[in-house]
């Protein structure tokens, strides 16, 4: 017994080595992921909090409500040098007041500070929030906190709400690439493909099966989630639902294209699945997922719009989080379609029934 296990053992071993292109991307995967997210987010320090800072004048916030009687600019410029001394902050600058808000309303800064006029800003719902305006506070002068609390107006967003659509598209995109991208090379590997290429089908045809089955099986579940969740936590959607379906629908076809391109040629499901999680990985991270870029290196954020998962995500929170409609959309819709056509092309071009 032992020896038939040893037999097997030594033979899958070696099955393993001789497939260069799957032994290389397991060692190469590694170095790459950390190389990469080295250069972007490679600091001298690791940033836990954003605070947002305006400098503009203090006539910009007159006549919105505003007592500028309360205003303590010196006292203010004081607690604001000793509260940039706080390590594990990031200090964004922003030149108007009102994008800054709509900023901190979407959790991309987690305190926005205006020291012409000695006031800050919070989100309620953001536990992040509260640490840091805790660190605000505890910089105060001699002389007390120079900055008072105000609240933004309006709905705040809460943060499961921006949070919910990077979950959704996350799960998406693994869905559509492993669900169609692994599947394809299984079939190549298997010899399916191979007995379908003596069939009257097409490649064409062939590929737009697999795109509308995997899209029915993402809308569904999507739908299925959002509305469980939509339930339970009573989220809100100021936008249109056929404008929020039609974003998912066309980044989920996006990613599904992009499956079915990694999935054209190769026969090897450890070489697809590194070629995979080479491609998830960055997008997990740099399309908002979990976090917000803003604050980030510029070439970070051209790097991420280069992604189907930045558009649809953005896309969907604008719907969600602002009722955004078509024509505010349009950017992500050009470069969704775009993205679409240009994998499926690519895709269509390269994919072989049979193994190399």
């Amino acid at each position: 017994m032992i020896k038939r296990i040893w037999t097997l053992f030594v033979a899958r071993n070696r099955e393993f080595i001789r497939d260069r292109s799957a032994f290389g991307w397991n060692i190469a995967f590694p170095f790459l992921i950390v190389l990469g997210f080295g250069l972007m987010f490679g600091q001298d320090r690791q940033v836990l909090y954003k605070a947002g800072i305006v400098y503009a004048p203090a006539q910009q916030v007159r006549g919105r409500g505003v007592d500028n009687s309360l205003t303590k600019e010196p006292l203010a410029e004081q607690q604001i040098d000793a509260f940039k001394k706080t390590r594990y902050v990031e200090y964004i600058t922003f030149p108007s007041q009102e994008h800054a808000l709509k900023t901190l309303a979407h959790h991309r800064i987690d305190i926005l500070i205006n020291p012409s006029t000695g006031r800050y800003w919070v989100n309620a719902t953001s536990p992040k929030g509260y640490i840091a305006e805790r660190l605000l506070l505890a910089a105060g002068t001699d002389s007390g906190p120079a900055f008072i609390r105000q609240t933004i107006t309006g709905r705040e967003t809460p943060y499961i709400e921006w949070l919910f659509p990077g979950i959704l598209g996350m799960n998406m995109m693994f869905s559509a690439l492993f669900g169609v991208g692994y599947v394809v090379v299984r079939y190549r590997k298997n010899g399916v493909l191979k007995r379908m290429s003596v069939t009257p089908l097409r490649p064409w045809e062939f590929l737009t099966a697999q795109i509308i089955s995997r899209m029915f099986l993402l809308l569904g579940t999507t739908a299925v989630v959002y509305i469980g969740c939509a339930m339970i936590f009573g989220f809100h959607c100021k936008g249109s639902y056929l404008t929020m379906l039609f974003i998912f629908a066309l980044g989920g076809f996006s990613m599904i294209s992009l499956g079915l391109l990694v999935s054209s040629r190769s026969s090897s499901e450890e070489f697809a699945g590194g070629i995979l999680n080479l491609i998830t990985w960055p997008m997990m991270f740099l399309s908002e997922v979990w976090f917000s870029l803003e604050g980030a290196n510029p070439w970070v954020k051209k790097i991420s719009l280069a992604f189907p998962l930045t558009h649809m995500i953005d896309g969907v929170r604008k719907v969600m989080n602002d009722g955004a409609g078509m024509s505010d959309l349009k950017y992500h819709i050009i470069a969704l379609s775009a993205m679409s056509l240009l994998f499926m092309a690519a895709g269509s071009m390269l994919f072989k029934w049979q193994r190399e």
